[in-house]
């Protein structure tokens, strides 16, 4: 199983197409439009999917390619931004991630998805893959602040979970040497920002991990497209 995860940066439906060659099952895609308010070709390319979002044009979705029909999970959000769980398979769920600011003075960003992992430490079982834009690195750890970026790593490590890229290439949190992220499109400005994390058990020797290269993705967005196969 291919999945890519993509920030596209607003304006999906004429982006959708660049993502075709690369043959994925699963594309989870932040800042994209609500396909059943789209139209055209990107709402026909949109047949199994799910979205949400406070607005039309900037929500998140997951798009599959498989023959079985994506089911929502009921799990509750608590008005925390922005998560999308569901079943993607008969044995595999997701969880679809792009953390937002929320206009929460105290828990912005990696914070959101803090509070949601205290909700659902019980929903995330062996066959859960968790994946998107967290917009966090452990460079940004606070000292006097309990939900880090390196406090949320901790803890899916406690559930047995492991960062897919950080597994195979073996290289620390906060030193990664692939951006994922390129603030205001400047090549000077990298960041490592998206992620997928993944039950131990799911990782394998043949489990492949790759970002885009920004020569030919920052022309489309900030955000390099994650590419990981199961």
């Amino acid at each position: 199983m291919k999945i890519i995860s993509w920030n596209c940066n607003g304006a999906f439906r004429k982006k959708y197409h660049l993502l075709s060659n690369f043959n994925a099952d699963i594309f989870v895609i932040q800042e994209c439009e609500n396909p059943a308010l789209a139209g055209g070709e990107y709402q026909n390319w949109s047949k199994n999917y799910l979205w949400t979002g406070q607005n039309k044009n900037r929500g998140i979705g997951v798009f599959s390619f498989l023959p079985t029909k994506i089911q929502p999970l009921d799990w509750n959000h608590d008005n925390l931004k922005l998560f999308l769980p569901c079943k993607i398979t008969s044995e595999l769920n997701l969880l679809a991630v792009w953390t937002q600011q929320a206009n929460s003075p105290t828990f912005p960003y990696i914070g959101q998805f803090w509070k949601y992992l205290q909700i659902h430490k019980m929903g995330l079982s062996e066959n859960t893959i968790i994946c998107g834009d967290f917009n966090s690195n452990a460079i940004w750890d606070k000292w006097d602040r309990w939900w880090n970026h390196s406090d949320v790593v901790r803890e899916l490590e406690e559930l047995k979970y492991i960062s897919a890229y950080h597994a195979i290439t073996s290289e620390e949190q906060g030193k990664e040497t692939n951006p994922t992220f390129y603030m205001y499109r400047k090549k000077e400005r990298p960041y490592h920002i998206d992620y997928v994390f993944i039950p131990k058990n799911l990782l394998h020797e043949k489990t492949e991990f790759e970002i885009g290269q920004p020569d030919k993705w920052l022309g489309y967005s900030d955000h390099m497209p994650v590419i990981f196969e199961l």
